[in-house]
């Protein structure tokens, strides 16, 4: 194991949930991540879908203690350039090109690439990646699905994300190829906008727990 798998494995064992998060203004980014800190979702995961996404990681990597900030949605080498500049610990996409795999090499901060299907978590392992995030996951075939690539790919190890919920994030977490799992659902947009930080430290807490 790399040095950048071992920092990228450390990451997504702190809780069984990674919140991936929207964040539409950029002074919600402190509160918000000392909330998810506080119920044990301290692996925090920034899509870069909004302009305030890069401040907003700014803020959390400065001033958030115990948060581990990462940047998601990057897609391509200068997202990748501007998250790792604005503090992110490490990287997630969607799914992978090879000009974003070679840029990622060349950084030391890891990065977490998507994949659908068995041949594209082939073409990843072939390039050292036996963390992967396994997205759209509900989409893409769900737990059964990952339960049958477990058989023929046993050295990856899978984040699910997309349409996992606190309805089914138990049947991807009990399965042994599941490091761990993303989710929205630990930051909905009205608790964001009406700024109840304490019902997102639930939420966290409630998630922390699912394992």
């Amino acid at each position: 194991m790399n040095d950048r798998t071992a920092q990228l494995e450390a990451t997504l064992t702190l809780g069984p949930v990674v919140p991936v998060v929207v964040i539409e203004n950029a002074a919600d980014a402190v509160p918000l991540a000392r909330a998810l800190v506080a119920g044990g979702a301290p692996a925090i995961e920034v899509t870069l879908r909004t302009p305030a996404a890069l401040d907003a990681i700014r803020a959390i990597a400065a001033e958030v203690e115990g948060a581990h900030v990462g940047a998601g949605t990057v897609l391509n080498p200068a997202d990748l350039d501007k998250a790792i500049r604005a503090g992110a610990t490490f990287i997630v996409s969607p799914g992978s090109t090879p000009a974003l795999l070679d840029a990622a090499e060349e950084q030391l901060v890891p990065l977490l690439p998507g994949a659908a299907s068995a041949s594209e978590a082939m073409i990843l392992l072939e390039r050292g990646y036996v963390l992967q995030k396994f997205f759209p996951a509900e989409a893409a075939g769900g737990a059964s699905m990952l339960r049958s690539l477990g058989g023929p790919l046993p050295g990856i190890r899978f984040c699910p994300t997309g349409g996992v919920s606190t309805k089914n994030a138990r049947d991807y977490l009990s399965l042994p190829n599941v490091i761990c799992v993303g989710g929205s659902w630990l930051t909905p947009r009205d608790l964001v906008a009406a700024g109840d930080w304490n019902a997102i430290e639930q939420l966290a807490r409630e998630a922390a727990a699912l394992r």
